[in-house]
């Protein structure tokens, strides 16, 4: 006979999705390489097709996890809360090495590159431009996300509609600016360490942007659909969290990549 003991704690199901995401992410970066090298993306779109059906799925179960079988109880939402501030701890310290190549490269440029921070023959982006502009539209979208919370928090759920919605518009508004930029550089990824670090840095960041403006269209999504109330609703608080890490990074690409470093 199997005695069932009752506790605050949840012990997840078995589910498939650890699986495809790890396998996922695999054929994702193997398809990069193979890009790169062969010039032929199939496999790095399947990879990212595999990652988006394991990200739907698995939102699909811990939203019913939370918000219908009651399975997030207290203690649980404390461990999921030190959960997203060890990830972003790690995003942290992602970047933090992307901005110690820039800085290791442009403090004492090499002899290859002419001595010389930007190198010859690189026009860096005018910082008070687009870079400006994306700059004021990622401040407001922290604005927006905090008048949601406290909307959220209120119970006043049609302004935490619009200002999430508000939110949402602006990241796709900031992602599309970016795209634009990338479109008019006149230099690439391959031109020199500036190259290099610029796309890798700016690239990276535009990737934590979309997975930011997806968290929070999902969240906006769930506001619709009344899963959240004002004591439960940690799944927009993680999303919260996330954008103004994405907010604060971009300060710092643009006091020192664009403006100090261009």
């Amino acid at each position: 006979m199997i005695s069932h003991s009752y506790h605050p704690y949840h012990l997840v199901d078995k589910s498939p999705w650890p699986l495809t995401a790890s396998l996922s992410a695999m054929m994702l970066t193997a398809g990069l390489v193979k890009w790169f090298h062969q010039f032929n993306p199939d496999l790095f779109f399947l990879g990212i097709l595999g990652v988006i059906l394991t990200m739907i799925q698995w939102w699909r179960d811990i939203t019913r996890e939370g918000t219908f079988q009651g399975l997030h109880t207290y203690i649980v939402t404390i461990g999921l809360r030190w959960g997203m501030i060890l990830f972003i701890a790690s995003e942290i310290l992602f970047f933090f090495s992307f901005f110690w190549a820039f800085f290791h490269s442009s403090l004492a440029p090499a002899i290859e590159i002419g001595i010389y921070w930007p190198p010859s023959g690189i026009l860096p982006f005018n910082p008070f431009q687009i870079p400006l502009l994306n700059t004021a539209i990622l401040l407001a979208s922290g604005v927006s996300v905090t008048w949601a919370h406290h909307s959220i928090m209120e119970g006043n759920f049609s302004q935490a509609l619009q200002s999430l919605t508000i939110t949402v518009i602006l990241g796709i508004y900031f992602t599309a600016l970016q795209a634009m930029e990338y479109l008019e550089a006149s230099f690439s990824i391959a031109d020199s360490v500036y190259g290099s670090t610029f796309f890798v840095a700016t690239g990276f960041h535009g990737l934590h942007v979309l997975i930011g403006t997806s968290f929070l269209a999902i969240c906006l999504l769930r506001l619709y659909n009344c899963h959240f109330s004002p004591t439960h609703h940690f799944g927009f608080e993680a999303a919260a969290w996330y954008w103004h890490f994405v907010d604060v990074v971009w300060l710092f690409l643009y006091i020192s990549i664009y403006w100090w470093g261009g």
